[in-house]
Formats: structure tokens, C-alpha cells, sequence
């Protein structure tokens, strides 16, 4: 997208170059492959005829979509790219060749099934789940996004579907991009209480983060049995990040990514595709997302250290994420077992 830009194409040469130097493709049980692009088709399966026609035709201009989502024949192709490796991935561990995966780059989640926006084009966490629907009958799917910002289109696209459970961990809304992703924003119609979101107040770090992950995501994964697990996150929610405000450090990436591998393994036979590409600071993202994909491979331990100071949490974090989840519990109570209900949406 340009020098300057947040999300500039370098990002990811530099991730993969820190992937080879750490020897992450020279593990046993990792192997690199280069995707195809997504096919219309494909993009069809969740966004409108009139979106898609809409950004084909930008690219051809060279125009903008918005002020700061920018379009191209390049930026197009390699939209066309990461929504392909979300596919390749979900191939992958429905077909035998892998029983994890990480698409490079992926994790276009503001993007709705007629718009744009945040970077994003088209929805690969969407496609992924109307791909794996379409070719492999799959029924039940769980998306966990922790991101720093709030995934808005992947929740507007699943927010009646009850055979997605959307778990979302982001910054407060009122203090951050797109503004929504509330605690209240529980789903509607057959989707009313699969739509999960856990607000986290500014400077919240490693061990509160893990711990509503404990509380939230892993009983809700324990309870509804998905078939797979996406997770959706890149480097963004790092305390150094500029264009959030969370304070995870690269350790707490491998943390986050070896809770949900384990999750997996118990819920799912160990089914996991990660989406990871989000993330704006050069110096912390190869690091960060090296971390995630260690902790998805199943590394023991990394050795990466923080180029920064870490600065300690807020003690108001903690006790100001426990009285959301509780919030949480109260709202979806009527939904979840684990959340002291009846378990009335829970599918067999």
C-alpha cells in the first residue's frame, strides 16, 4: 500500500524472513505452501455480486474505496492471495495434509458482505467458514478474534447464524476503531447468543487477557463442540503497537496461541486454522506473529525477547475485565451451561 502506510506489503517479507531466521520452517511438522488466489466464486459465497463488481472496478481505476482503504490492481491481488491461503489452510486439516495451519497475512475481519474498510477488502475469516461449509458439510464452526479492534464484519455477516460462535476480545469500542463490539451485542434470531464480545479496557495485558480467555472462550469452545476453530489476530494488540492500545507482549502471543492449540486438540481433535496479519509496528510484528505461529505449531518455548520496557497493567484492568465478564455470563447465561444457564442454544 505504499511507504508510509500502516499496511504496507513489507510487513509480511519481514515476518517470513524472521520465520526462516528463527528456523521455523526447518521443524518436522511445518511445511510452507504457496497458495492460489481466491476465485470470484469463492468471494461469492459471502459477499454481494454488486460489492465485489464495485471493488473489481476500483482496482481497474486505481481508486480508493475509502479514505483509508485504498485499491489497486496490486492491492487486489493480493486480497485475492490471503483469502486464497485462508482456503489453502482450511483444505489443509479438512483433507488430511495438516491438522493445523496459519494463513500468512489473513484475518480481513471489518470487511462485510457489502463493505469495506480498516485495510480490509473482503472477509477471508468468512470465506474460510462458507468454503469449509460448501465443501466439507461442515455444521459447526468457532471464530475467535482477538484482535485489538472489534472484527464488525465477520460479526455483522454470522450475527443470525447459530453454526457460527463469534468470540471476540478487542479494545473498549469507545476508545477505539470501528466503535462497536459491545458486551450487549449478543446476536439476533437463531444467532441470539452466539455472538460473544469481552471489551478490554486500554493497557490490559498478558495474564488478564489469558484469564478471560479461561473464562470465556475456553468453556464456550468445551461447551458447544465446534468442528474447527479460526482464530483471527496478528500483532496489534502488543502494548507498542501505534494504532492500539492493549498491553500484550510477545510472550503473551505464544501463550494466547499454545491456549487456543490446546483448546483445539480437546474440542475439535485438534482442527485449528490461524489467521494472523494484523499489526503496524515494524519492530514488534515479525516478532509477534513468529510467536503465534510457534505457538500454533506446538514449540515448547521461544527465545524471542521484547525490544521494549514492558510496562505493567493498570490494576483497574483486572478488576474492570472481571466485572465484564461477568456482564458476559449475566447476558448469555440463558444460552451457555458453562455460564450457569440451561444451555437452550446449545446444538448437539
Amino acid at each position: 500500500m505504499g511507504e508510509g502506510h500502516p499496511f504496507r506489503g513489507d510487513r509480511f517479507e519481514n515476518a517470513m524472513r524472521f520465520f526462516e531466521q528463527q528456523g521455523l520452517f526447518k521443524l518436522p511438522n511445518v511445511v510452507r505452501v504457496v497458495p492460489e488466489p481466491a476465485s470470484r466464486e469463492d468471494l461469492l459465497r459471502v459477499h454481494d455480486v454488486s460489492y465485489v463488481d464495485l471493488l473489481f472496478r476500483l482496482a481497474e481505476e486505481n481508486c480508493a474505496y475509502d479514505i483509508e482503504t485504498p485499491v489497486s490492481r496490486g492491492i487486489l491481488e493480493a486480497a485475492m492471495l490471503i483469502v486464497g491461503s485462508a482456503i489453502e489452510c482450511g483444505r489443509a486439516v479438512f483433507e488430511g495434509g495438516a491438522k493445523r495451519a496459519v494463513a500468512v497475512g489473513g484475518g480481513y475481519h471489518h470487511a462485510g458482505r457489502s463493505f469495506g474498510g480498516g485495510f480490509c477488502l473482503f472477509n477471508d475469516v468468512a470465506v474460510l467458514v462458507e468454503f469449509l461449509r460448501a465443501k466439507y458439510g461442515v455444521k459447526r464452526f468457532l471464530i475467535l478474534d482477538y484482535d485489538v479492534h472489534a472484527g464488525n464484519g465477520t460479526s455483522d455477516i454470522f450475527y443470525r447464524d447459530s453454526s457460527v460462535l463469534f468470540v471476540d476480545l478487542h479494545q473498549d469500542p469507545r476508545t477505539l476503531y470501528p466503535g462497536t463490539g459491545f458486551v450487549h451485542q449478543v446476536g439476533e434470531g437463531e444467532g441470539e447468543g452466539f455472538n460473544v464480545n469481552v471489551p478490554l479496557p486500554a493497557g490490559t495485558g498478558d495474564e488478564t487477557c489469558l484469564w478471560a480467555l479461561g473464562e470465556v472462550f475456553v468453556p464456550l469452545a468445551e461447551e458447544y463442540k465446534p468442528e474447527v476453530i479460526i482464530a483471527n489476530g496478528g500483532s496489534d494488540a502488543h502494548f507498542a503497537d501505534m494504532l492500539g492500545g492493549l498491553g500484550l507482549t510477545v510472550d503473551g502471543f505464544f501463550r494466547v496461541a499454545r491456549l487456543i492449540r490446546e483448546t483445539a486438540e480437546r474440542v475439535c481433535s485438534g482442527r485449528l486454522v490461524l489467521l494472523c496479519g494484523s499489526g503496524y509496528n515494524h519492530a514488534v510484528l515479525p516478532l509477534c506473529w513468529y510467536a503465534l505461529a510457534a505457538g500454533v505449531a506446538g514449540v515448547n518455548a521461544i527465545s524471542v525477547k521484547e525490544p521494549y520496557a514492558v510496562p505493567l497493567e493498570p490494576a483497574e484492568c483486572r478488576r474492570t475485565v472481571e466485572r465484564t465478564v461477568d456482564e458476559v455470563r449475566r447476558l448469555l447465561r440463558k444460552h451457555w451451561n458453562c455460564f450457569g444457564g440451561y444451555g437452550l442454544n446449545t446444538m448437539p
